[in-house]
């Protein structure tokens, strides 16, 4: 006989162990993503704070495009089009595509912004003690340049973890679609979503307290 919780006849714990699995695919896909597009957005940030031309009129607009429509148009257009270009893409595939360059858009943003928060004199400083530009930015640039933009990344990071459900719409079973799909068969929405919103925080939780700590013994 299935193992069931007693108080929710129609509830068992294999479907607690489904909504587990689906977790693990949301924090994959969103590790994932925030990664990658960290370290993309970093550089795009860098390209559009230095005022490169192709950063200017190409990068920007393009930038901003992600950063305005709605991300589940974006995925959903970006997995019916992308075979007519050739990629045969899953919705694993597809749904990574769209959310890291997603990320990336708006850490280049924060990136930007935390790079224009270093002041210029102090920029001008180390230019005077001899050094050149590329030990400028990583001596001066990036340690008070992290620290600025560190809490607006955490806030990126659990935004994208969060949004990471709207890939669901592609198919892809991640913590949202599994809750669906339970939510259709057990007819207890209530305790489905209660579930889901325990395992959103305590994927959210950690990052939030190890961001706070790290805030903390910067500003010793």
């Amino acid at each position: 006989m299935e193992n069931q919780i007693s108080f929710f006849s129609s509830f068992a714990l294999n479907d607690v162990f489904f909504m587990a699995e689906a977790a693990y695919r949301t924090l994959l896909i969103s590790i994932i993503s925030i990664s990658i597009g960290t370290f993309i957005g970093s550089i795009f940030g860098w390209m559009l704070f230095e005022g490169r031309i192709i950063a200017i009129i190409l990068l920007g607009p393009i930038l901003d495009v992600f950063r305005s429509v709605p991300l589940i148009i974006q995925l959903v257009l970006f997995y019916n089009f992308a075979p007519i270009v050739g990629f045969d893409l899953n919705a694993f595939e597809s749904g990574l595509v769209i959310l890291t360059l997603y990320t990336a858009a708006l850490v280049a943003n924060v990136v930007r912004g935390g790079i224009a928060s270093v002041g210029q004199s102090m920029r001008r400083a180390a230019r005077s003690l001899g050094m050149n530009y590329w030990q400028d930015l990583r001596y001066v640039v990036l340690p008070i340049g992290v620290r600025a933009i560190f809490p607006s990344w955490v806030g990126v990071a659990l935004g994208v973890l969060k949004d990471s459900a709207l890939v669901s719409v592609l198919g892809y079973v991640e913590l949202l679609r599994a809750s669906q799909i339970l939510m259709t068969r057990t007819q207890e929405p209530l305790l489905i979503i209660a579930v889901a919103g325990a395992f959103y925080f305590a994927l959210s939780y950690p990052i939030s307290r190890f961001s706070a700590r790290f805030e903390r013994k910067w500003s010793q």
